[in-house]
């Protein structure tokens, strides 16, 4: 699966360890940076940036890593047809993917442990997105984002 990674300063070492990872498990990485963790960004920047690589359908799916993983989840929300989620466990993780169709996880390197961080990925990556009820609410999400008005 070719998968779409992107973090801020805060997110750096926990992204290099999630790509790491992801490359053992036979993944492809898009690495959308940033490429240290000492120089300060802004975690917009790669929250869309991971955003746009999976609506462009550069990438299955994305992964977002800051500080907490709320910013870098809002800033890829604001990407149309993008569904992020901030997850802190495994169970989160799966129903997330299952229930939501969430097709960019991210997490907060200051909130989650990286155990928990690579399980709960694991989960999201291997949850299949429900059909029926789960799609139903899904599609409306989509309307709800058609009827946005345009900047």
């Amino acid at each position: 699966m070719l998968l779409a990674l992107g973090a801020d300063h805060a997110g750096f070492a926990l992204k290099t360890v999630i790509r790491e990872h992801l490359l053992s498990l036979g993944h492809e990485v898009l690495d959308l940076g940033t490429t240290n963790g000492v120089t300060s960004v802004d975690w917009p920047d790669f929250g869309a940036a991971v955003g746009r690589a999976v609506a462009e359908g550069d990438a299955e799916l994305g992964i977002g890593v800051c500080g907490s993983g709320i910013g870098i989840a809002i800033a890829a929300n604001k990407i149309p047809g993008v569904r992020a989620a901030t997850v802190t466990n495994v169970t989160a993780a799966h129903l997330c993917r299952e229930h939501n169709h969430v097709n960019v996880i991210c997490f907060g390197a200051r909130l989650t442990g990286e155990a928990v961080v690579l399980e709960s990925l694991e989960a999201f990556l291997t949850a299949v997105p429900g059909g029926d009820r789960h799609l139903r609410r899904v599609e409306k999400l989509s309307i709800l984002e058609a009827s946005q008005p345009t900047p």
